[in-house]
């Protein structure tokens, strides 16, 4: 099923071919995608596919009156997947996931990406089931068809912004395309955006042999809301907490509009 280009999943080219309580089957186009920061080659778009086929099968779960919303998704890679994907980039990653344990008031989501038949990545959802909101959107109908154009930054509607010290920034701009069905941004979009954050942070001033992403858990705290017409900005900021010769640690926020900070993410990255 390819979703409508006017929907976060469309957006980003993601394609469902399986859905339900016991197993979801997606893929993206993860090809070609470059970190705004760096100018390189990035796996930010395997946390979009994670979050959405980790994130679907804890949602086909639900209960009557029940909806869920996501607490915490992680991803463990291979450091050389970018090398993987860019070997075909035009052939898309595919992630299947199935539930875990009984459903209680948490579920958790188990993925497994690969790319050509080759094992990318292992990585969770865990989503809270809670009472259904009265007022959910709806996305209105919309063409389906093939990847937009554009880099992955003007995808993401994220534009570079100033930092402080070696901290790497992106700010969101509104763009309702972005949002979830609740009006928040998607955290899958949120979630690439920190990996992008955090990688440029623990690469900053390393003109070789980069530390290429391996880890990445993100928590989400609180909902987080795009920049606001005329209001300050939302943004991500990453910090590297460790960078060694092989290897690096860098945190990364996503911060609301509020100044609160609403999402938070932890990287580890070897060379």
């Amino acid at each position: 099923m390819a979703h409508p280009l006017n929907t976060p999943l469309g957006r980003f080219g993601i394609v469902t071919s399986e859905d339900g309580p016991d197993g979801c089957v997606a893929s993206i186009p993860a090809g070609a995608m470059v970190n705004p920061l760096t100018g390189t080659l990035t796996i930010a778009p395997l946390a979009m596919l994670v979050d959405h086929v980790g994130g679907l099968v804890n949602h086909r779960r639900r209960g009557p009156g029940e909806w869920t919303v996501s607490s915490e998704l992680s991803f463990e890679v291979r450091p050389d997947a970018v090398d993987v994907i860019a070997e075909d980039p035009g052939e898309p990653v595919t992630a299947m996931s199935k539930p875990f344990a009984a459903k209680s008031d948490v579920g958790l989501g188990l993925c497994e990406l690969s790319h050509r038949g080759i094992t990318l990545a292992t990585a969770t959802v865990r989503s809270f089931f809670i009472s259904a909101p009265e007022h959910i959107g709806e996305f209105p109908d919309g063409p389906t068809g093939p990847l937009p154009p554009g880099s992955l930054a003007d995808r993401m509607a994220v534009r570079v912004a100033e930092s402080g010290g070696s901290a790497k920034a992106l700010q969101q701009l509104p763009d309702p395309v972005l949002n979830n069905s609740l009006g928040i941004v998607h955290g899958g979009v949120s979630a690439m955006a920190l990996e992008l954050v955090a990688s440029a942070a623990v690469n900053a001033g390393r003109d070789d042999r980069p530390l290429r992403t391996a880890s990445l858990r993100v928590n989400f705290i609180r909902q987080f809301f795009s920049t606001r017409e005329g209001g300050p900005e939302s943004r991500y900021v990453g910090t590297a907490l460790r960078v060694g010769r092989r290897s690096g640690i860098g945190e990364a926020t996503a911060i609301g509009p509020d100044g609160k900070v609403a999402i938070v993410a932890r990287l580890t990255a070897y060379a």
